[in-house]
């Protein structure tokens, strides 16, 4: 499984923010402009401390394992790979919404003596924050879940130096 590149999470912010803006420039020259839902922050931040929650519970367990304790549980592998993979979704997922909500804020900062503009670019500024803590905790669990390196010096499939 590939690591999560933040090159490529910053791309798709920055790209979905980008289009985001210029359609929020489009759609309010035609006399209107939608809405960032209040739900938005909320529903991201939640996914974050699931993301965390699972990630602080795995390393728990492996600490558990590697200190030998008695009534340690194991970490199955396939779990901590469904976590992973969970995880690396939901932080491209955030990368590309809290880009759409970031060039959606980026153009409400022009109308903030509007009440309703200034409202939603609060929310579009929370939505990109927990949008980030979705990242922050998915590049978190996937340090937990890492392999350690092997010390094998030798390549595949090549003998032992004697």
């Amino acid at each position: 499984m590939k690591e999560l590149r933040i090159r490529v999470l910053a791309g798709v912010f920055v790209v979905a923010g980008i289009l985001s803006w210029a359609g929020a420039r489009l759609w309010n020259s035609l006399g209107t402009l939608p809405s960032v839902p209040v739900a938005a922050p909320i529903v991201l931040a939640l996914i974050a401390v699931v993301i965390s929650a699972t990630a602080l519970s795995i390393r728990a367990r492996l600490k558990a394992q590697r200190e030998r304790q008695a009534d340690a549980k194991g970490v199955d592998p396939l779990m901590a790979a469904r976590a992973v993979v969970f995880g690396q979704a939901s932080a491209l997922v955030a990368a590309l919404v809290a880009g759409m909500y970031g060039g959606t804020g980026v153009f409400l900062l022009e109308s903030l003596d509007i009440p309703a503009r200034r409202d939603q670019a609060v929310y579009a500024g929370f939505s990109v924050l927990a949008g980030i803590g979705v990242i922050a905790a998915a590049i978190f669990l996937e340090r937990v879940c890492k392999l350690p390196e092997d010390d094998d010096t030798n390549g595949p499939g090549t003998a032992p130096a004697a």
